[in-house]
């Protein structure tokens, strides 16, 4: 028995959705800058509610929506019904999901809305439904063709769900949130890898392994082997920083002449060593150490770029589980 191809169907759907999506593009009007307006001034939280696959959709946006620095939660509808409105307080604001906008079980969350005063959104495609009269922002998103049987919900959930990021992300545009406030709300996972910064995984006071330019080799191949980090950092009479000694380095010397711990640290370093601020990705520190082919950086503070705060090494930053 032949199998079937079922690619045609699956580039069907995707064109389908496609088509949905540039509707949707089409759509945007001044609605979406007042929603952007109204949900970053929420002094409470964000509620989100659908059924059915807008009920999924809404705790997806939800999920979103905090983790950009919104506190926001989702609802079940047909628990509101049944006490969870009181979850629901005066300075919320709450989005409500529909794409018909007439679902029967939003119909008691509307009515709490309307007589609470709470600022509705309400993200639907019919203009004569419930949800679109009721709403005090109207996201009016396009009707569209469903795939599979023009009945399942796959193109209208898909602008459903694209809506909610395009406000997440228009929000956290216009509350100025930075990589840095992004990576508070990922402290884990894969996220929480990729937006540490050197300062958070950096040797810091004992274990950056300083000598002084003025000391004989000798003493820089003890501290050198104490801290087991193949680099020392050389600084002067005033703290600043003025050169590097690697390992390597130490290797060459030591093959071109006999007296190698009788020569002064300053005689062997490298001057002007790479050097990069405290508050760059990690990420970032481990593309200039393999562009540089070199193992260590000094790390500086925001204050004084001359004086090393710290030491970041490869080995610190693939432990952190960042590539």
């Amino acid at each position: 028995m032949k199998k079937k191809d079922y690619k045609k169907i699956a580039k069907n759907v995707i064109d389908l959705e496609i088509k949905a999506l540039k509707k949707l593009k089409n759509s945007i009007n001044n609605s979406f800058n007042s929603a952007v307006e109204a949900i970053s001034k929420c002094q409470s939280k964000v509620i989100l509610c659908g059924v059915g696959k807008s009920g999924l959709i809404a705790a997806k946006i939800s999920a979103t929506l905090s983790s950009v620095g919104t506190p926001s939660f989702s609802l079940s509808a047909n628990d509101c019904s049944h006490g969870d409105l009181g979850s629901i307080s005066k300075k919320d604001v709450l989005i409500l999901l529909s794409y018909s906008g007439s679902t029967e079980e939003l119909k008691n969350i509307i009515k709490y809305a309307n007589r609470n005063k709470i600022i509705l959104i309400g993200i639907m495609s019919k203009k004569n439904s419930i949800l679109y009269k009721a709403s005090d922002i109207k996201l009016l998103i396009p009707e569209v063709i469903e795939a599979g049987l023009g009945i399942v919900p796959t193109s209208s959930t898909i602008n459903q769900l694209s809506i909610g990021d395009a406000l997440a992300v228009a929000i956290l545009n216009n509350k100025n949130i930075s990589k840095k406030d992004f990576k508070k709300f990922h402290p884990s996972g894969n996220l929480g890898a990729k937006l540490k910064t050197v300062e958070d995984i950096m040797l810091i006071k004992d274990k950056v392994p300083f000598i002084s330019e003025n000391s004989n080799m000798k003493i820089a191949l003890k501290i050198l082997t104490q801290k087991k980090l193949g680099t020392l950092i050389v600084k002067n009479k005033k703290g600043y920083t003025t050169g590097i000694i690697t390992d390597g380095q130490i290797r060459k010397i030591g093959q071109k002449t006999q007296n190698l711990h009788n020569l002064k640290v300053r005689q062997v370093m490298t001057k002007n060593p790479i050097k990069v601020d405290k508050d760059i990705l990690a990420q970032k520190a481990l593309a200039i150490m393999n562009e540089k082919k070199i193992t260590s950086l000094c790390v500086f503070g925001s204050k004084k770029k001359s004086q090393t705060i710290g030491i970041i090494h490869i080995h610190n930053i693939l432990e952190a589980n960042i590539y």
